[in-house]
């Protein structure tokens, strides 16, 4: 496969080179002063800012004075914006992409302006800065060495506890994004599938005014948030490594009788209480648990 080169973009003084360019444009995660004095410079220069919400970043601009032109370019009208923009960056335009907060691509709208920006052999520049992941990991205790961000959790128990599973032996620390509505069902399905001292870090509204980490056991912070109630803010939860010390979660090889009669043990359910946790664990339907149940008897 042929390698490809893209033409310089940015001048010895710091100005924009010429010609067009697509701008990855880093913004503020919440201090709005978490912002480079380039990123600054190229919003000022650029004939468009392509926003997730021209809301959202004319907060951002009208603090720092500047009055480039935006339009909306959002997971909803990505499809047919992006090939609108890349219509206007081939007429020559130099267009800057932004995102609510943090960088464009990360959990957020842009994948497919990039890459299409990248077929039509546009230059595509990144203008490094805040990024909320990292901001979390660097701070959360956890090793750094080697680490695994896979965006947010699935939205749905069983899809969320298989890839729990598959992260059950993995020697590098995980990072997810999750909703703050269902960080407390994330947290329980930790301590089912990795076991309840599994180390963990919740951090929340990184870089805000109510920045918070919680670190410790997850069965720990699990009980803490409980307390609370409401889970409110930005959330990225971090899981640690496996410790050998840790007593281990039930064996995902187990055949769903062998957990059913488990918990009916250890945590002292009737049969129906046990199935309907166990159909929910392996995200089945409880009148298939049944069945697979009353096979193995």
């Amino acid at each position: 496969m042929p390698t490809e080169t893209q033409p310089q973009t940015n001048d010895a003084r710091g100005t924009l080179g010429p010609g067009s360019a697509l701008y990855l444009v880093a913004t503020p995660i919440g201090n709005l002063e978490d912002i480079t004095l380039r990123a600054l410079r190229v919003l000022k220069e650029v004939d468009l800012i392509a926003c997730e919400d021209t809301r959202q970043t004319q907060k951002l601009l009208t603090h720092y004075g500047i009055h480039t032109r935006t339009v909306s370019y959002h997971e909803h009208n990505e499809m047919t914006k992006a090939a609108e923009l890349v219509v206007d960056l081939e007429s020559g335009a130099k267009i800057a992409l932004v995102t609510d907060a943090g960088m464009p691509g990360i959990s957020d709208p842009g994948f497919r302006l990039i890459t299409l920006a990248i077929r039509h052999h546009v230059p595509v520049v990144p203008i490094p800065g805040a990024s909320a992941y990292l901001a979390a990991l660097v701070a959360s205790g956890l090793p750094t060495d080697s680490f695994r961000f896979s965006g947010f959790l699935p939205a749905k128990s069983g899809q969320r506890r298989k890839l729990l599973e598959s992260v059950r032996e993995s020697p590098r620390t995980q990072v997810f994004y999750e909703a703050p509505h269902r960080l407390l069902d994330a947290l329980a399905d930790v301590c089912e599938v990795l076991g309840e001292g599994r180390h963990v870090v919740v951090a929340r509204e990184v870089t805000k005014l109510h920045e918070e980490f919680l670190r410790g056991r997850a069965a720990d912070v699990l009980d803490e948030l409980r307390k609370r109630g409401d889970v409110k803010g930005e959330i990225t939860l971090m899981i640690g490594k496996p410790d050998s010390s840790e007593p281990r979660a039930a064996s995902p090889e187990q055949t769903l009788a062998q957990r059913v009669h488990e918990v009916m043990t250890v945590e002292k359910l009737d049969e129906k209480a046990a199935l309907k946790k166990v159909a929910k664990e392996r995200g089945i339907g409880k009148s298939e648990a049944y069945r697979e149940w009353q096979t193995s008897k």
